[in-house]
């Protein structure tokens, strides 16, 4: 069912419409009557998109098979098999060629299965990103929290500044409406849904679902939902893109790494082709029996076609085992392992690249409320004048002024008061709104005597309304009284404003005392004010002043000037416990954290020093606590030079948090940003990681963000930090691990071809290592869980060497040492080391040990610098498995699966040779870790440095 303004004519209003909807105008639908919603979601549809289908299993297959290297080698192995055949008959000939084709399917399975898997997961993250917030609804006469995908025909939604619209629907009530609309409409600029007296010109004032509220508050009737909504209708015509195609800045670094590794590897087969050819033509080869194997005239052209088959699926096989495909994989897993454990950890990551990125972050730009702070607010303190009132002294104050204070809390407000039908004089009513505003209200209720709030508003008449912004701070309401009084005290106009402390206070120029008595603000009561406000604000207290004006005049404009203080009122926010400890953990990173909040200087002074931002010895320095009028009005030049400096910005507005991350960014750092508001939105978008809030923030906030921080707590904030830095570590560590394996690989059967025409290392073999080199070993390593080392250490910079010099130091060590061991076995094998054994038998020991040495050096590749490779081992036995796995899978590969890998069977005592050949790889790597490494500047320097020259 979708509503268009044709119906105007046919419905007739807004009441007849809401009657054909069977709604309630001002108490909304049933409350728990669940027949009634599960019928209107029968009949109207429910309040989800219908998604493009996704990918099946088959075109993840069809997609690894587009990949030049395998076409390459299914065509040499189909070759290698008809050759094969057609000289040894279907009972032999087909093993070679076989092998092969069965390797390459291996691959291609890995690959799609692993594809498959993490388009399912992120299908799962996609759905729990489209239902992240709640709605605010009126059921039942009380307003209420649901899912989106909840709402239905019918419900009644309140609005606020920064919600998404959840569907279509019809203008009830509201002020100063704003919506944006450029989702829909590709306009950036803001429309204007309701302005005074458009109401009764247009009954049908459409807002569509999809659209966010960028200013203003309203009600609104669900007309249609889901598929039925302009935006569905819309969505309908358009296919998503996948969302697991976006890459990430680290796998764009692993994709020129691999493609330079791979020209390396083209490389060395290119000669490893040509030198086996030569060598082969040339008559220098010999089989198994002494006899050269190809004779000018004599050789059969079948014998000469397979020999060449074999050379060019040898090479080919090097250029497969030099391109090191894991990498991309071991991101995959490694990300997605990450994703999953962040999740538990109450962050939804919502772009995979956030993970790695907000590990090598070197600032976060971090709020007060909520994120630092528990945003449960309490009214703790409350100055009449230059009285303070306590809480058994309410009663004290003058009736008019707790009239007016009623009026100012309950008209000025978007929060509401539901008294339950049957609820008892000692029971609470129930309370909704921001955290200021219940805590605003529950003092007006419990302290004042303040009723329904739908009571006030039944003796005045609301004429304007300007809703809290973030650039005034303040929020205000022009009313006129309804009351049976004389025509000129109808004509009276009431102005009531809500705001930060020092700026109502601006816009004074007398003050009530608690008797009523209005008094005069010379320059003496404002000193005397201001130093109450400012005691208050050290005890971090939040200041809110409430301000009054009443006129006998027909102006329809909110006075600015010359109104009377009715009450300045301290709301407590404690800090969260745990805060002090992560802003500490912080610090040890190297990551510094700046509070970014719109409370004046001595309150956010106070909760900085109070959460370990500032410290002690920097309290009286004046650079590390700035306004935001301060910050926008210096010049580039001191910007960029105090920044660096600068821990609090205090009375900050969204244009100065946006500034604050523009430089940040241009001094080099990696900045992270968290945000809750829809004002907030540019900083997040701007930020390297934009951060928003699960549970306070605006779902335009968390539309803008990378990862949402489901609990709102700054702990959270660092272990997503600690989260990334292990997901970049772990890339690091299957890097020295994978390169080790090709370097060595690759040395080894290029040495050997050239040297003697046979490559150590069969086609079949080669593949094997890197099916389990690239799935296990990526798997095992990426799979590691963070370690306390890992917020001891400097943040990684933007340009920082993928390949440190440790990993460096370790790969080269151990490349070396399998290169020299295994080239050993290669030319010395048979006659002096081994005794006589065949050449099978000593090309089987030399893959065996090969492998072996790979699965002792994953233990090395688990601590890049630390000795102890065994530290924290216990924690991970998922990597025990792997490699137990390993282990037994290459068991079987060389005793039961020898006619396809082309092995022998071999004895236990040259089982115990090949492990002690792998054995020795841990001893080397304690001895090479021994070895001092010239340690660089810490990389955020680097960066700065680099950065400063460019300048």
């Amino acid at each position: 069912m979708m509503i268009d303004q044709s119906l105007t004519q046919v419905v007739g209003g807004i009441k007849e419409l809401a009657q054909l909807l069977e709604t309630d105008l001002k108490h909304g639908i049933g409350d728990n009557n669940k027949d009634d919603i599960d019928h209107r979601k029968r009949v109207f549809g429910v309040n989800m998109l219908t998604k493009p289908p996704s990918k099946c299993f088959l075109s993840f297959v069809l997609e690894s098979f587009n990949d030049t290297t395998i076409i390459i080698l299914l065509v040499c192995s189909l070759l290698s098999l008809f050759f094969g055949i057609k000289q040894h008959g279907w009972k032999e000939g087909w093993y070679d060629g076989g092998s092969i084709i069965l390797a390459v399917i291996l691959v291609i399975a890995v690959s799609s299965v692993s594809n498959f898997n993490q388009s399912k997961q992120f299908q799962k993250l996609s759905a729990k990103s489209n239902n992240m917030g709640g709605v605010e609804v009126v059921r039942g006469g009380r307003r209420q929290s649901i899912s989106t995908f909840d709402v239905v025909v019918g419900d009644i939604v309140c609005l606020k500044v920064g919600d998404q619209v959840p569907a279509d629907g019809v203008f009830l009530e509201g002020h100063s409406l704003k919506v944006d609309e450029s989702r829909m409409t590709g306009e950036s600029d803001h429309v204007h849904v309701h302005a005074n007296g458009e109401i009764e010109k247009n009954p049908f004032l459409l807002l569509s679902a999809g659209t966010k509220v960028t200013d203003g508050f309203a009600r609104m009737l669900v007309t249609s939902v889901g598929m039925n909504t302009a935006w569905g209708t819309m969505m309908g015509f358009i296919t998503n893109k996948e969302v697991n195609n976006e890459e990430t800045p680290l796998q764009v670094r692993l994709n020129k790494l691999t493609s330079a590794i791979g020209k390396v590897g083209l490389l060395v087969a290119a000669l490893v082709l040509v030198v086996s050819m030569a060598r082969y033509f040339a008559g220098c080869t010999r089989d198994d029996f002494g006899n050269r194997e190809f004779v000018r005239g004599r050789t059969e052209s079948d014998d000469v076609v397979n020999a060449v088959v074999a050379i060019v699926a040898a090479a080919v096989t090097i250029v497969v085992v030099a391109i090191p495909e894991g990498l991309p994989l071991a991101v995959t897993l490694s990300l997605a392992f990450s994703m999953k454990k962040m999740m538990r950890d109450n962050a939804m990551v919502r772009r995979i690249s956030a993970c790695e990125t907000m590990g090598s972050a070197t600032t976060i730009c971090t709020d007060k409320t909520g994120t630092l702070t528990l945003n449960e607010m309490k009214v703790t303190e409350v100055w009449v004048g230059k009285r303070k009132i306590k809480a058994d002294q309410e009663e004290d104050l003058a009736p008019s002024l707790v009239q007016l204070l009623k009026e100012g809390i309950g008209l000025n407000t978007t929060g509401s008061v539901y008294f339950h039908p049957h609820q008892t004089s000692s029971s609470l009513p129930e309370i909704s709104g921001s955290p200021t505003e219940k805590a605003l209200l529950s003092w007006a209720v419990e302290d004042l005597g303040m009723g329904d709030i739908d009571e006030v508003k039944q003796h005045c008449e609301i004429i304007h309304v300007e809703t809290f912004n973030s650039e005034k701070k303040r929020s205000g309401i022009l009313m006129r009284e309804k009351r049976g009084r004389s025509n000129s005290s109808n004509n009276r106009v009431h102005t009531h404003w809500k705001g930060a402390a020092e700026m109502i206070l601006r816009m004074c120029s007398t003050y009530y005392d608690h008797t009523g008595q209005i008094i005069i603000i010379d320059d003496e009561e404002r000193a005397q004010i201001e130093n109450i406000v400012e005691c208050m604000a050290t005890k971090s207290l939040r200041c809110i002043a409430f301000a009054q004006k009443s006129l006998l005049c027909e102006k329809l404009e909110l006075e600015e000037t010359e109104l009377t203080l009715l009450g300045i009122l301290g709301l407590k926010d404690p800090c969260r416990p745990g805060v002090g400890a992560a802003v500490e953990s912080c610090k040890n990173a190297g990551v510094k954290i700046k509070m970014i909040t719109g409370d004046n200087a001595h309150t956010a002074r106070a909760i900085a020093s109070e959460c370990g931002i500032l410290d002690d010895e920097l309290d009286d320095d004046q650079a590390a606590v700035v306004e935001g009028f301060q910050f926008r009005n210096f010049s580039h030049e001191e910007r960029m030079d105090k920044i660096d400096r600068i821990k609090v910005m205090a009375r900050s507005s969204p244009s100065d948090k946006l500034l604050m991350v523009q430089c940040l960014k241009q001094k080099g750092h990696v900045v992270a940003v968290t945000g809750d508001g829809t004002n907030d939105a540019p900083a997040l978008k701007e930020a390297d990681i934009g951060l928003s809030m699960g549970i306070q923030g605006t779902d335009v906030a968390k539309e803008s963000s990378d990862i949402v921080i489901l609990d709102d707590n700054f702990s959270s904030v660092v272990t997503v930090l600690e989260r990334g830095r292990c997901v970049y570590a772990n890339i690091q560590k299957f890097i020295q691990f994978q390169l080790t394996v090709n370097v060595a690989a690759l040395a080894i059967n290029f040495v050997a071809a050239v040297s003697s025409g046979k490559v150590s290392l069969s086609a079949v073999q080669l593949l094997w290592v890197n099916l389990v080199m690239d799935t296990l070993g990526a798997l095992a390593l990426a799979t590691e869980q963070p370690t306390n080392d890992l917020m001891n250490m400097p943040p990684v910079g933007r340009v920082d060497p993928l390949i440190t010099r440790v990993m460096w130091r370790n790969l080269i060590s151990q490349a070396v040492y399998q290169v020299l061991v295994l080239l050993t076995l290669q030319f010395e094998g048979r006659s002096s080391i081994f005794g006589g054994v065949n050449e099978k038998v000593k090309n089987t020991m030399i893959f065996n040990a090969f492998v072996l040495c790979q699965v002792f050096n994953e233990f090395n590749a688990r601590k890049l610098e630390t000795k102890n490779i065994f530290e924290g081992l216990g924690k991970n036995k998922l990597f025990m498995v792997i490699v137990g796995l390993t282990v037994v899978l290459q068991l079987v590969m060389v005793e039961f699966l020898n006619k396809f890998a082309n092995t022998e069977r071999l004895t236990w005592e040259q089982w115990c040779v090949c492990v002690a050949i792998g054995v020795l790889s841990w001893p080397i790597g304690l001895l090479v870790k021994c070895l001092p490494v010239r340690n660089k500047c810490l990389p955020i320097v680097t960066d700065l440095r680099s950065i400063a020259r460019r300048k």
